[in-house]
């Protein structure tokens, strides 16, 4: 195992950073798996109060989430991110070994989000030996189902960021290391249907199928996102299909889960109110609409854009060009930016293959973020 205490002093060498990365690597954490979701959290909850963090574990069904308050001045920046991953246990020993081939590094959630966590306690390393009177304060929150939606987390988080002065997420940002100003809105709802079984040959008449009671919902549901007088296109995509068990039974049961992406809040307060509002069209059939999760449209503000401007200009001193603009996919930050947090996401390294076989981070790029955080995170000369 590697230890802080073993890298503690001085500027280490860049393997002894993989090497951290590496270890959270090889706990593989998918969403749901409370146990392994533990295991992430003793390690880092010892790594974190190593750099002075006081840490609170928050259990719940889905995981363990982190809080970890390090002691600065003024009000907190508040780092977030995750530690669930999208991979099943079981990725490192066969689709996805972990590998390093130069620049770049390989592994289950290595990109997703678990070097931008060392990112953040490796800026907080080189921090220690700062007086508090030149470094920002700083708030933590690492969650376990944000691949998931963040369905019990993100609720949370609001009253989490309490008091804070803004926010930078740690997910991967643009291909260019661009960081991510405005996100798209989520959602994921599930519409269950409820039929009656009969034989599909002897009493076809007394049995309600719910397999075509939810293919001509699906098609209402496409006609809902495609409403032209909507501000903003809408994006769907119907991910999971379940139902019926056998050709010769009427299915008595079926249900789908739809992801949605928004742009803008209006287009998608009209969406999700369209979908409660669906009724059976089949005598017998009942209907069931639950929104599994939600992250609202993050519309970048000018406090998004000025918090932008101080990272950039953070960076300019050390000689980076940060850069930042609007970004399809949705995360926490949405809960933060959409309701006036100022805050930015993408703080983690560059590299690609985010949820994909080709998963990798640039080990330079992973250097140069805890850089810029460090800097971020020094208060300024008077």
């Amino acid at each position: 195992m590697t230890t802080l205490s073993a890298v503690r002093d001085g500027d280490h060498p860049s393997d002894d950073i993989i090497a951290l990365v590496r270890e959270l690597v090889l706990i593989e954490t998918p969403s749901r798996d409370t146990e392994a979701s533990a295991r992430i959290a003793d390690l880092l909850s010892a790594w974190f109060a190593g750099v002075g963090g006081s840490v609170q574990r928050i259990p719940h069904e889905l995981g363990t989430d982190l809080v970890i308050d390090v002691p600065g001045t003024g009000d907190p920046v508040l780092l977030v991110g995750h530690t669930d991953t999208v991979w099943p246990a079981g990725t490192l020993s066969d689709d996805l070994p972990w590998a390093e081939d130069g620049d770049v590094v390989r592994g289950p959630g290595a990109y997703d989000m678990k070097a931008g966590i060392v990112v953040m306690l490796e800026a907080l390393r080189h921090l220690q030996s700062v007086p508090l009177a030149q470094r920002r304060a700083v708030r933590i929150v690492l969650v376990a189902d944000e691949e998931i939606g963040s369905p019990v987390s993100g609720p949370q988080l609001a009253e989490r960021a309490r008091g804070a002065a803004c926010a930078i997420g740690f997910e991967s940002p643009h291909p260019d290391g661009a960081l991510k100003v405005g996100r798209r809105g989520s959602a994921r709802v599930r519409i269950a249907v409820t039929g009656r079984a009969a034989h599909a040959a002897l009493d076809p008449e007394h049995g309600v199928s719910a397999i075509d009671e939810l293919v001509d919902q699906l098609l209402l549901v496409r006609t809902i996102v495609a409403d032209p007088e909507l501000p903003t296109p809408v994006l769907c995509n119907v991910g999971v299909i379940d139902g019926g068990a056998r050709t010769n039974v009427v299915p008595a049961h079926a249900a789908a889960e739809i992801g949605l992406r928004f742009q803008d809040p209006d287009s998608e307060q009209r969406v999700l109110s369209a979908l409660q509002e669906l009724a059976p069209m089949r005598p017998g059939a009942r209907l069931e609409v639950t929104v599994l999760s939600a992250r609202p449209a993050w519309q970048a503000s000018a406090e998004d854009t000025d918090l932008l401007a101080r990272i950039a200009a953070a960076g300019a001193a050390l000689g980076q060009q940060v850069d930042g603009r609007p970004a399809a996919g949705a995360g926490d930050t949405n809960l933060l930016g959409g309701q006036g947090l100022p805050t930015v996401d993408g703080f983690g390294p560059r590299g690609g293959g985010a949820h994909a076989l080709d998963e990798h981070f640039l080990r330079s790029s992973l250097h140069e973020r805890i850089a810029l955080l460090r800097a971020v995170l020094t208060v300024p000369a008077e």
